[in-house]
C-alpha cells in the first residue's frame, strides 16, 4: 500500500500553514477593508468574525484532513462517496486561482527590479497599464502577448513546479522553512523605514481612529468575516491537503490558532505599514490620507510606486515592499497548486513527479495564454472577483451545510479533534461552524449573486463577464461532478484507507 508523505514535525505544517494564508490579500486588502468600515472599531468585528467562523473553519478542514488522510477529492470520498464532487469542485478553484495568482507575483517580481532605478518615473499609473502592462483600450479578450510579464510568469512556474517536484518535505517544507522567516524579515524591515517617515503618524491615525458607529452597520460585519474568510486560505481545499500530511498524534486544535493568530498579526502589521506610507504620501502631495487611499492593485503597482519615487531611500524602500509581495505570494502559490497536485496523484496513482508534470503543464499553459496580454488585467480582474466571491463562497456553504445538516458529520469530526488535540472543541464550535458561519456565507453569496446580475461587473463587457466569471465558475462545477464517476487508480484497501483505520492498526 503506497504511504502518504508527511512533515517532518508540527512546526514545518505550521509555517506551511502560515505561508499559504499569509498572501497578497494581507498585504493590499486588509489596510483598505479596514480603513473603509471603521478604522480601528473594525478590529472588532474583525476579531469576532476571526473567533467564531476563521478558526471554526480552520479545524473542520483540519479534521477532514487530518482523519481521512487524502486529497480533498479523497478525503470527502472516504468521508461519503457522494461527496467527492466537492473536493473536486475545491480542487478547480484552487487551479483558476492559481493560473492568475502567478501572474500577479510575476508584476511584483518585475517591480523589485524597477524599484532599483524607479522605472515607473513621474506617473506610475501610466507605466503601470501603458509601458508595462501594453493595456489595450478595448476590454475584449485578446491574445496580444507582453513578453515582460510572460517571461517572469514562466519563471515562477518553473520554480514553483521543481519545488512541488521535490515533495511534500523537501521541497513545500523546505521551502516554507526559508521564505516565510524572510518574508517576515523583509515585511518588518518595510514597516520599520515607513514608521519613520514624515507624516506616518498621520497615516496612523487615519488607519487606526475608530468610527464606532460603523459598527451598527451590519455590511461592516459581513466585510470583517469575508475578510477574515479570504485570508486564512479555508474551505477550499488548502487546508485539507496540508493536514492530510500530518503525523497521527498532531495537535491539530492549538496549530489552528497559532495559524489564524500569526495571520490576523501579519494583517495588522500590513495595516501599519502600508498607512504609515500613505501619510507619508499625502503629506508630500497636500492631501489628505482619504485622497490616496487604496486597495488591491492599484495599492501595490500604483500608490506604492509613487511612494517610492517621493521618498528618501525609496529604492530599498520598493525592494522591501515588493520583495513581500513576491515571497508572500509564492508560498501560497505552492499550496494552491499542491492541492492540485495531491488530488490528480491520490486520483490516478501517479507518482509525484508525473503528476507535477501534468498538473504544472496544463497550468502553465493556461497561465500563458491568457493573462500576459495586453487584455490580460480585465481577464484576471474578472476570473479573480467570480473565483472569490462566488467559487470560494459557493464550495464552502455548500460543504458546510452537507456536513452540519446532510450528514449531520461535525460530532464526528469534533471527536477527531478532541482526541489529539490540546484545546477541546464543543457545541460552541458546532453552532460556529454548522450554523453562524453559513448563515454568513449565505447572505454573502447571495448578495453577491444579485449585485452581479443587476449591475454586471464595472464597465467590462458582458461577454468577457459571462465568459471568464459565470462560464468558469459553471464549468469548474461541470468538471468535478464528471471527476467524481471517473475510476480511481486507487486499490479499494486504499481507497477507504483513512486515520481510524490506521490507528487500529497501531493498537
Amino acid at each position: 500500500m503506497r504511504k502518504r508523505e508527511v512533515w517532518s514535525g508540527r512546526s514545518v505544517f505550521i509555517l506551511a500553514a502560515i505561508g499559504s494564508a499569509v498572501g497578497l490579500g494581507n498585504i493590499w486588502r486588509f489596510p483598505y477593508i479596514a480603513y473603509e468600515n471603521g478604522g480601528g472599531a473594525f478590529i472588532v468585528p474583525y476579531l469576532v468574525a476571526l473567533l467564531t467562523a476563521g478558526i471554526p473553519l480552520l479545524f473542520v478542514d483540519y479534521a477532514i484532513g487530518h482523519k481521512f488522510r487524502g486529497s480533498p477529492p479523497l478525503a470527502f470520498h472516504r468521508l461519503k462517496r457522494a461527496t467527492e464532487s466537492l473536493g473536486w469542485w475545491q480542487v478547480g478553484i484552487c487551479f483558476v486561482i492559481g493560473v492568475y495568482y502567478a501572474v500577479i507575483i510575476a508584476w511584483a517580481l518585475r517591480y523589485t527590479f524597477f524599484s532599483a532605478t524607479r522605472a515607473w518615473g513621474d506617473d506610475a499609473e501610466t507605466f503601470f497599464l501603458q509601458d508595462f502592462l501594453q493595456m489595450n483600450a478595448d476590454a475584449t479578450f485578446g491574445l496580444d502577448f507582453v513578453p515582460g510579464v510572460a517571461w517572469p510568469l514562466l519563471a515562477i512556474w518553473v520554480v514553483v513546479l521543481v519545488i512541488l517536484a521535490l515533495g511534500v518535505q523537501r521541497g513545500i517544507g523546505a521551502a516554507n522553512r526559508f521564505f516565510v522567516p524572510l518574508l517576515l524579515v523583509l515585511f518588518a524591515g518595510m514597516v520599520v523605514r515607513a514608521l519613520t517617515l514624515d507624516g506616518a503618524a498621520t497615516g496612523l491615525d487615519a488607519f487606526f481612529r475608530p468610527n464606532w458607529s460603523a459598527l451598527t452597520d451590519s455590511g461592516v460585519w459581513i466585510a470583517a468575516y469575508g475578510q477574515i474568510f479570504f485570508s486564512l486560505s479555508v474551505a477550499f481545499g488548502i487546508m485539507v491537503t496540508y493536514s492530510s500530511y500530518l503525523k497521527h498524534r498532531t495537535n491539530l486544535t492549538g496549530s489552528g490558532l497559532v495559524v489564524g493568530f500569526s495571520n490576523s498579526s501579519f494583517e495588522i502589521l500590513a495595516g501599519i505599514g502600508v498607512f504609515s506610507a500613505l501619510g507619508f504620501m499625502a503629506q508630500a502631495q497636500g492631501v489628505g490620507v482619504d485622497e490616496v487611499v487604496s486597495g488591491g492593485i492599484g495599492l501595490a503597482f500604483i500608490a506604492f510606486p509613487t511612494i517610492v519615487s517621493q521618498m528618501p531611500g525609496g529604492s530599498l524602500f520598493g525592494l522591501l515592499f515588493f520583495g513581500s509581495l513576491v515571497f508572500a505570494g509564492f508560498t501560497s502559490l505552492i499550496s494552491i497548486i499542491q492541492v492540485c497536485v495531491s488530488a490528480v496523484e491520490d486520483k490516478t496513482g501517479l507518482t509525484r513527479v508525473p503528476a507535477v508534470l501534468l498538473v504544472g503543464g496544463v497550468a502553465t499553459i493556461t497561465s500563458l495564454l491568457l493573462f500576459p496580454t495586453t487584455t490580460g488585467l480585465n481577464t484576471l480582474d474578472v476570473v479573480d472577483r467570480f473565483a472569490n466571491q462566488f467559487g470560494i463562497v459557493g464550495v464552502a456553504l455548500v460543504t458546510l451545510v452537507v456536513l452540519a445538516w446532510g450528514l449531520r458529520r461535525l460530532p464526528e469530526l469534533q471527536d477527531h479533534l478532541n482526541s489529539v488535540s490540546s484545546f477541546k472543541v464543543g457545541l460552541l464550535w458546532r453552532i460556529f461552524a454548522g450554523v453562524l458561519t453559513p448563515v454568513v456565507l449565505g447572505y454573502m453569496l447571495i448578495s453577491e449573486i444579485v449585485d452581479r446580475v443587476d449591475e454586471g461587473y464595472g464597465d467590462l463587457p458582458d461577454a468577457l463577464v459571462t465568459t471568464f466569471g459565470w462560464g468558469v465558475q459553471i464549468l469548474v462545477i461541470v468538471i468535478a461532478v464528471g471527476l467524481s464517476f471517473a475510476p480511481w487508480g486507487l486499490t479499494d484497501a486504499e481507497l477507504e484507507h483513512t486515520e481510524s483505520t490506521e490507528a487500529g492498526e497501531r493498537l
